[in-house]
């Protein structure tokens, strides 16, 4: 951090609340005696700073003083337009309307000649959001409940059955085009991603008796085996190179993806039980791309249905 912006952060900081020398030290990273200089510079050019007596000391700006709005130089200006962008792409979103507000809120306070600066960029530079046509009418209400840290009575659909859930949502948030809630599921006893379009109902409970308040309470004293009786399992897989892009997109598993040669990417992962049926029809619609390693049973599964769309096939 350059001296200007080091001595623009000091300002800004004390526009929130007084703050010490070694407070505002700590925070940039600097010595106290580097901090004493730049609010002596920064009295110097005009900045209305104020020492407070007593023991504790440190300083405040004087009343009334604010610093005008939108302090961006060129490349924090092209940061929060692309967020913007990006945030705006996502169906049913509800920063859609802001996004287009804020948008034009900050391009009509940047300088013409810095607007001039990141025009070309902001043509040829963006963030992909896949187009889903889906709805998400229960987005806000699952941001102010994780917010509120509330349990909820759902229900959920997926592919196959709709049930009711007992969850308490820790973090709403965008991926691959869609909306994700990563919850405390009190029927599966541990933490659970689920897909924001596909809440049908969802309404606020009092918390569930024994139920704790932090994250990874519900799973205390679990086991590790799902409603279907069939254990966690252990997920080995060989990939292609498209087969790792696809299997790197998953909001699950898609950090697990490693490159062990030239062309040959690994999956390695644990999941849960229930999961085992859509492994299966994940890992199929793979094709030529992907190899199961492990658990065997998988392998064999894969086969039989492999057989199956072959014998559909025969000519």
């Amino acid at each position: 951090m350059n001296r200007m912006d080091r001595m623009m952060a000091i300002v800004m900081a004390l526009q929130q609340r007084p703050e010490t020398a070694q407070s505002l030290a700590d925070k940039l990273e600097v010595s106290k005696r580097t901090v004493l200089r730049d609010m002596q510079a920064l009295a110097e050019i005009g900045i209305p700073l104020v020492a407070l007596p007593g023991p504790g000391g440190g300083y405040r700006l004087m009343d009334g003083f604010r610093l005008p709005p939108l302090q961006l130089d060129a490349g924090e200006a092209l940061t929060v337009l692309l967020a913007l962008d990006g945030i705006g792409k996502y169906a049913d979103s509800p920063f859609r309307e802001a996004k287009r507000t804020v948008a034009d809120k900050i391009r009509s306070a940047l300088p013409e000649q810095m607007l001039g600066q990141i025009a070309p960029l902001l043509r040829h530079v963006e963030m992909e959001v896949p187009e889903r046509g889906i709805q998400a009418p229960f987005l806000s209400a699952l941001m102010a409940y994780a917010a509120g840290g509330k349990w909820i009575r759902a229900e959920y659909r997926s592919l196959n059955y709709r049930r009711q859930l007992t969850l308490k949502p820790l973090r709403v948030y965008a991926a691959h085009g869609f909306w994700y809630c990563e919850a405390e599921s009190l029927e599966h006893g541990e933490k659970r991603t689920f897909r924001v379009d596909r809440f049908v109902e969802a309404a606020e409970i009092p918390p569930p008796p024994g139920a704790g308040g932090g994250r990874g309470e519900a799973a205390k004293g679990a086991t590790p085996r799902s409603s279907t009786g069939r254990e966690d399992f252990r997920l080995r897989v060989k990939l292609t190179y498209r087969g790792s892009l696809l299997a790197e997109q998953d909001p699950h598993f898609g950090q697990e993806v490693q490159q062990v040669g030239e062309a040959e990417w690994r999956l390695e992962c644990t999941l849960p039980g229930s999961e085992w049926d859509w492994a299966v029809s994940y890992f199929f619609g793979f094709g030529r791309d992907a190899e199961v390693l492990e658990p065997q049973t998988m392998r064999e599964e894969l086969h039989q249905r492999a057989a199956e769309l072959a014998e559909r096939y025969r000519i």
